[in-house]
């Protein structure tokens, strides 16, 4: 049986959006098809038996607009870190022209430090960032941070990971995109809520890295319900 998270909260002042999202604005209010492309890593590609954030969000985003057209294009790579996924944008974000982009980032950074530094996947994001809103009139984008888990703070990653965190903010700032702080999110959850890692994490996963369906369905609410507020901002 899948624990229940609905009593976890979604505070808006933890996850609200500073900035609207005007072509995802227009593209449903129009009514047709819309396309949104979610990049990045396991989080968003999916582990095991675990589904993935994207699927949820785009579930819920079909049953709160009526539109059933609301198509979420799934560009998670497992292992994947900013340097990488770089590369990917004109096959897998230009060539299919989303409305938005959601770009999931920053954990492997962090937890996999032999293969990645900080420093330098900051720099690939503000690289990734300039070319995503090079055209804000074409694509709306927005970042979503690392989780709050065990593997992403022991043997040392805390202070990486808080640093990570932050770097993700500062250049999303640079472009007026949001962040989704899904690391301040389960934290709050953690702290405020009382829910202990063992009910956020998928218990298949021995590296204490992933989260579980309960968490990982209740981010996707939270991030569909920001999404939603970010288009009404900008008038429908």
């Amino acid at each position: 049986m899948v624990d229940n998270l609905n009593f976890a909260d979604l505070p808006d002042d933890v996850i609200g959006f500073k900035y609207p999202f005007p072509c995802l604005a227009n593209a449903i209010r129009e009514g047709g098809p819309v396309k949104i492309v979610a990049m990045g890593s396991s989080s968003t590609a999916g582990r095991a038996d675990v589904v993935p954030y994207p699927h949820w969000v785009e579930m819920y985003l079909r049953q709160v607009t009526g539109n059933a057209r609301i198509d979420i294009v799934n560009r998670g790579a497992g292992g994947e870190e900013a340097e990488k996924e770089l590369p990917r944008f004109d096959s897998d974000i230009f060539a299919l022209a989303p409305v938005l982009v959601i770009w999931q980032v920053g954990t492997n950074a962090v937890f996999r430090p032999q293969d990645y530094n900080v420093d330098t996947t900051a720099q690939k994001i503000e690289e990734g960032l300039k070319r995503l809103r090079a055209d804000p009139g074409k694509m709306d984008v927005m970042l979503l941070d690392p989780q709050y888990v065990t593997a992403m703070l022991f043997d040392g990653k805390a202070e990486q990971a808080e640093r990570m965190v932050k770097l993700i903010s500062e250049k999303a700032e640079l472009f007026n995109v949001n962040v989704f702080h899904r690391w301040a999110l389960m934290r709050h959850w953690h702290v405020h809520n009382n829910i202990s890692f063992e009910r956020m994490l998928d218990p298949t996963d021995p590296q204490l890295l992933h989260q579980n369906d309960a968490s990982t369905q209740r981010l996707s609410r939270g991030l569909c319900d920001t999404i939603l507020k970010a288009v009404k901002a900008a008038g429908t």
